[in-house]
């Protein structure tokens, strides 16, 4: 019977292998990796190790290759830091650091965006010409929370709301959804069906329509296992230019709507057996905020919106202020009040930092006679907001507790939400700065790259 395990890279495991293992002993242990996995007779495992290790070394033969172009191509700039180590996707000062590295190879095209990645907003916004009339398109793209791989309908469910609410804060109104959905070779085909029923119940409930997509097996018959990796984007369209970060002002205040969580939250309720709390996170109200602040026609008066997720409030309030230069000062208790009761329970219960994690508030930052108009508009669809800070210039995010102010500083990572990442830990490591010279490095090797292969394509 075949043991219940989430995934191998196998080509992985025999690329890291030929550098201190033979030929012989690594053919033997992936035979026995894919049994593992897979109900085959051993005679047939050994025949698919065997192919894998040939695969491997055909493409080792690139190092003998004459064609120094090609080379360049096919090898990436090693940086020899791991995702891990620096912490990308677990929303902290180090992810922050790579996606501004990956902002700046973005910004190194000459195309250009109204508003594209340096700015690290939700969304990413193009201006059309149609007619006489300006359009303003933003696009987003989520990916499932990793570890809502075994509970797909709240993965797709979650990661709908996610890219959506990207799109809503940057002011455009939703009209089309897409999904990119990976599946390990072992997994079960019900589980593209439950991932995309979760998808299409927020596409029901808010009436934008899941459109296109692809269906792909994650490394082909390089990964065994059964785990599920995918994304949902989401297309929305606006008159008015967007809410982007940059377009916070000195003396606004800004509101927060009452947050309910989302993938993290769900995560942190299952994998600590907590499973009513998931129920609250089953909701529309982010949604439903947005489109009453639409409807009442303020929008072009709101300057900025964003989603309390990357890192929770820490790490929204650390890139408003990179971004615009500005400070902002928030109150502990008022923004305790906006977290769902049962959420906040929850997570003062776990030791878990509400600041740090996302729960999925809407954060609007408006002149406070719009403010009031947005307040009212909010509560007019049964969604709790509240007036939580303001925006000053001192160019630092504050945080005023118990009538003492302290400085609001993004940690290494979010705020550790499961029994793993406690262990893991949120302290920076002694060597972050090493780290960071090693991914600038890799970052502008890969831009120099990009240059080169463009000047070399359109040359030929």
């Amino acid at each position: 019977m075949k043991k219940k395990v989430y995934h191998v890279d196998i080509e992985g495991f025999v690329r890291r292998s030929m550098k201190e293992q033979d030929e012989k002993s690594i053919q033997e242990d992936l035979k026995n990796k894919i049994l593992e996995y897979k109900e085959i007779n051993p005679e047939r495992a050994g025949q698919m190790a065997q192919a894998v290790i040939e695969e491997v070394k055909n493409t080792l033969k690139i190092d003998e290759c004459s064609d120094e172009s090609l080379k360049d191509i096919i090898k990436y700039p090693q940086s020899n830091v791991g995702m891990g180590e620096i912490g990308v996707g677990s929303r902290g000062a180090g992810d922050f650091f790579v996606h501004r590295k990956i902002a700046e190879i973005v910004s190194s095209t000459k195309s250009s965006a109204l508003i594209n990645p340096t700015a690290q907003d939700d969304g990413g916004v193009v201006r059309a010409n149609v007619g006489s009339d300006d359009v303003y398109i933003t696009t987003a793209v989520d990916g499932i929370h990793s570890r809502l791989s075994e509970y797909p309908f709240l993965g797709g469910f979650h990661v709908a709301r996610a890219t959506l609410r990207d799109v809503c804060v940057m002011g455009a109104d939703p009209v089309a959804m897409l999904s990119d959905l990976h599946l390990a070779d072992d997994g079960d085909v019900g589980k593209l069906f439950d991932f995309t029923a979760g998808v299409c119940a927020v596409s029901e409930l808010v009436d934008v329509p899941l459109v296109a997509g692809s269906t792909l097996r994650v490394g082909g018959d390089m990964v065994l296992g059964d785990r599920l990796v995918s994304a949902v984007g989401a297309v929305g369209v606006s008159k008015y230019p967007p809410t982007a970060r940059k377009r916070a002002e000195s003396g606004d205040v800004i509101l927060l709507t009452e947050g309910s969580g989302g993938g993290t939250i769900s995560t942190t309720a299952l994998y600590h057996g907590l499973f009513d709390v998931v129920w609250e996170t089953m909701d529309i109200s982010f949604i439903k905020s947005s489109e009453a602040i639409f409807q009442a026609g303020l929008l072009p008066e709101v300057h900025a919106m964003t989603d309390v997720t990357n890192g929770g409030l820490r790490g929204d309030a650390h890139e408003i202020s990179k971004t615009t230069g500005l400070g902002l000062t928030f109150y502990d208790d008022k923004i305790r009040g906006m977290v769902n009761p049962k959420v906040l329970e929850m997570l003062e219960n776990l030791d878990i930092d509400p600041l740090g994690v996302s729960v999925d508030s809407l954060m609007i930052i408006a002149p406070e006679d719009v403010a009031s108009k947005v307040k009212k508009a909010v509560s007019g669809v049964g969604v709790a907001i509240d007036e939580i800070g303001y925006v000053d210039e001192s160019g630092k995010s504050k945080l005023v507790k118990d009538g003492v102010e302290e400085e609001l500083k993004p940690l290494f990572r979010e705020a550790a939400y499961t029994k793993i990442k406690k262990i893991v830990g949120d302290i920076e490591p002694e060597d972050f700065e090493i780290m960071k010279e090693k991914v600038e490095k890799a970052a502008l090797d890969a831009i120099d790259k990009k240059d080169r292969v463009v000047d070399m394509v359109r040359g030929r």
